[in-house]
């Protein structure tokens, strides 16, 4: 297996009871989504995927709150001829504790698309960045990250196959998107960078 930094934990509130998911190599897994509260008071619905196991051995003793421990996967699927990157946690362990919530993320991997910087209209400096965070078996998990401020521009420097280093949040975010049978209400998912580092750049 490849070196990889892809290391997930969040503590919430889990948000329904989890549904089924899929089958892999006989093992099935179930899908749920926990609810992790930010310090502005709103609230990510991050969705989780774990092996049917992990919940069967949860011992809900420990009070309301989940802690998940993981990475963050990414899963292509095309729908009616379009094509979707489903972002998620893949669940490694899950206990019941209380405690005050947790969103924190680690990735390095390379960018694999050219940065995209903007600035709103307050002035407030955004740049969007994609990474393809290495796995097994030679595959990559391709996930958006959004950076601000200082950090913004110096990311708008770089390129296609730089490596790099972010730590923050798994966020959720809602959005509007137009389509032909009128506005739909739809839900992104990104990794907003507290703090990144560019480890290499491709020469």
């Amino acid at each position: 297996m490849e070196h990889t930094t892809n290391i997930i934990t969040l503590r919430g509130e889990l948000e329904g009871l989890p549904e089924y998911s899929h089958e892999n190599h006989g093992r099935r897994f179930f899908r749920f989504t926990l609810g992790v509260k930010r310090l502005s008071g709103n609230v990510d619905h991050l969705p989780v995927v774990a092996q049917e196991q992990l919940l069967n051995d949860l011992d809900l003793s420990g009070g309301s709150m989940l802690l998940v421990t993981g990475q963050i996967r990414s899963h292509n699927i095309r729908t009616d001829g379009i094509r979707r990157l489903l972002i998620f946690v893949f669940a490694s362990a899950i206990t019941a504790e209380e405690g005050e919530p947790l969103n924190d993320v680690v990735l390095e991997g390379p960018l694999c698309r050219e940065p995209t910087y903007r600035q709103t209209p307050l002035g407030r400096q955004i740049c969007d960045v994609m990474l393809a965070v290495p796995r097994a078996f030679r595959r990559a998990d391709h996930l958006p990250c959004i950076l601000w401020g200082r950090t913004a521009q110096e990311f708008a420097t770089c390129h296609t196959r730089d490596l790099v280093r972010i730590c923050g949040r798994f966020q959720s975010r809602s959005y509007t998107k137009l389509t032909e049978d009128g506005p739909q209400e739809r839900t992104a998912y990104e990794i907003s960078a507290l703090t990144a580092q560019i480890l290499e750049r491709w020469e």
